[in-house]
């Protein structure tokens, strides 16, 4: 199961889509434009991003020359109604993995779906690297002052996230939303407990954890100290 993020603004086609993937088991997020789009990508961890290029307010090209260009290592597959190869082309040195062309049947977008999750995230520069941390997606684990450590799917997305907006303080609900697709598994339980597996594959002796739980306020990621 994975979380995705679809953006379309063709209603009867997200319809469709969403339909498709949850058959699969996957999660879905829908936006309806760039702006929108934008901004899900900035908030949220996906892994997968399904982006139509003619989107309103900017258009996809726009979205993914952005987030490509802010470090989003996310795989990309592409809706579009053009089907020249040229405007395949600029899709592909925008930073897309991959493109399907408008209309299409839904055995091959779930195909494309698969393909794309099996298939390691390309490691683009120098990945995540926060204090004595450093997120690597090629290997889709870790480092911890250069030692590799092994994380779970959940885990993984967890720090990917803290990662993101290292030193900030965010609340459970916050957290469950950016990371837990699936609401009927993302509970307070479920983040306390994938908190206290990652802390304990992070912790090094002596040494104050980097997770930081304030009471009554969340969770953060201080690879500097505490928070303020």
């Amino acid at each position: 199961m994975a979380r995705i993020l679809v953006a379309e603004d063709d209603a009867e086609l997200v319809v469709l889509i969403r339909r498709w993937l949850e058959l699969e088991g996957h999660g879905c997020d829908h936006v309806k434009d760039g702006r929108e789009a934008s901004l899900a990508l900035e908030t949220s961890v996906y892994e997968l991003v399904i982006l139509d290029l003619g989107l309103p307010e900017f258009d996809g090209l726009e979205v993914l020359r952005k987030y490509r260009r802010t470090g989003g290592k996310t795989p990309v597959l592409i809706l579009t109604g053009k089907g020249e190869i040229e405007d395949k082309l600029a899709g592909f040195r925008t930073g897309a993995d991959d493109y399907l062309t408008k209309p299409f049947d839904g055995r091959e977008l779930i195909a494309r779906v698969s393909a794309l999750l099996r298939r390691p995230a390309d490691f683009h520069g120098e990945g995540l690297r926060t204090g004595p941390l450093e997120l690597v997606p090629s290997l889709h684990a870790v480092k911890l002052d250069g030692k590799k450590i092994a994380l779970v799917r959940r885990e993984y997305a967890l720090l990917q996230f803290f990662m993101r907006y290292p030193n900030q303080l965010f609340g459970p609900d916050r957290i469950l939303d950016a990371v837990w697709s699936n609401k009927s598994e993302g509970s307070y339980e479920a983040l306390t407990s994938c908190v206290k597996r990652l802390r304990k594959k992070l912790d090094r002796p002596d040494q104050p954890s980097l997770i930081k739980n304030v009471h009554g306020v969340g969770y953060g990621l201080f690879p500097e100290g505490e928070p303020d």
